[in-house]
């Protein structure tokens, strides 16, 4: 058996600018960081030696693999020649559609767990741009790059979006207390529901034809650079404005971004000690993130009683094998 873990990402700034549409014309940039919740891809040999059976929210059982219904788990498969005896399952700390990258995630393990099984080394940059190949290129799906890189390399990075298509990481190493004081000003609470990212990020995506919006996105941009010189100048406070006005830039994207109850959530958060806040994803529902000073933190939490907070941690390692027999 083998077993790959794949961190979850959250994402404070340039979200949207790593869409194709938008970096082949202006260039992009992301600022993100990966967190201790994670995708894991279990894959070992299956009794039938014909046959090939999938796991996830449902049971797959098929002898060829054009056949599978799940998209992601059929292109990767046949993108490694699996012939049959081979059963692979998967696991998730986060549902789905929430806003942190879960697909990504999925096909950027389920390539990695592929990979040691066929006893190939892989480095992450070819993690992220094999699962960037499968989704957008092979599947058509209207999504950017930026899960697929934070996922495969992990930590707290800049992800700069080239016009060639080319993508350059860099890591954003801060000073101990900074770090510590970044994880501990940080809140997520779960607004409800699951919704699939492409119907947004396909309104999105088409209005970037326009001019106004492209320009929106570039501002939006701009905030990575200064978000990342205020890191590292340990202005902490500074990412609760940035996020603050960052999140009322994107609902100009597209029409579905936001709604009346993720309005009267984050605007409660702000009533009550956040300095600032997005909606993590594409928009429409998941997780609300919140930047809130310690001191405020359990009154915040109380105001935000009915939701449900997500604890977490950041993390640094990106996907990796945990597990591997002999078989």
């Amino acid at each position: 058996m083998i077993i790959t873990r794949t961190p979850f990402r959250v994402s404070f700034a340039g979200g949207g600018s790593d869409i194709e549409e938008f970096y082949s014309q202006c260039g992009g940039a992301v600022l993100s960081t990966t967190i201790d919740k994670y995708m894991y891809i279990a894959s070992h040999r299956f009794f039938d030696e014909d046959k090939v059976r999938v796991k996830y929210s449902k049971t797959e059982t098929v002898t060829r693999l054009e056949d599978l219904e799940h998209p992601i788990l059929r292109e990767v498969l046949i993108r490694f020649q699996v012939r049959g005896a081979l059963e692979i399952s998967s696991n998730a700390d986060i549902p789905a559609g929430s806003g942190l990258g879960s697909s990504s995630s999925f096909t950027v393990g389920l390539i990695h767990n592929l990979h040691v099984r066929a006893g190939k080394y892989v480095t992450k940059a070819q993690l992220a741009e094999e699962a960037c190949d499968v989704e957008i290129n092979r599947l058509q799906e209207p999504i950017g790059k930026q899960d697929q890189y934070a996922a495969a390399f992990g930590g707290l990075n800049v992800f700069h979006f080239h016009p060639s298509g080319t993508v350059g990481v860099e890591p954003i190493h801060l000073k101990a207390d900074v770090y510590q004081g970044l994880q501990e000003s940080l809140l997520m609470f779960h607004i409800g529901g699951q919704r699939m990212a492409s119907y947004v990020l396909a309104e999105q995506k088409a209005n970037l034809r326009s001019s106004p919006k492209r320009e929106v996105l570039k501002r939006m941009v701009d905030f990575v650079w200064e978000l990342r010189d205020a890191l590292y100048d340990g202005k902490l406070e500074r990412l609760g404005q940035i996020l603050d006005r960052s999140w009322r830039l994107k609902q100009q994207l597209a029409s579905k971004i936001s709604n009346d109850t993720i309005n009267r959530c984050y605007q409660l958060a702000l009533e009550n000690g956040a300095l600032g806040g997005k909606l993590l994803g594409a928009g429409g529902s998941g997780f609300l993130l919140l930047f809130c000073p310690r001191p405020k933190q359990e009154g915040l939490r109380r105001a935000l009683a009915p939701l449900r907070e997500l604890r977490f941690r950041f993390e640094i390692e990106g996907s990796k094998v945990i597990f591997a027999d002999g078989e």
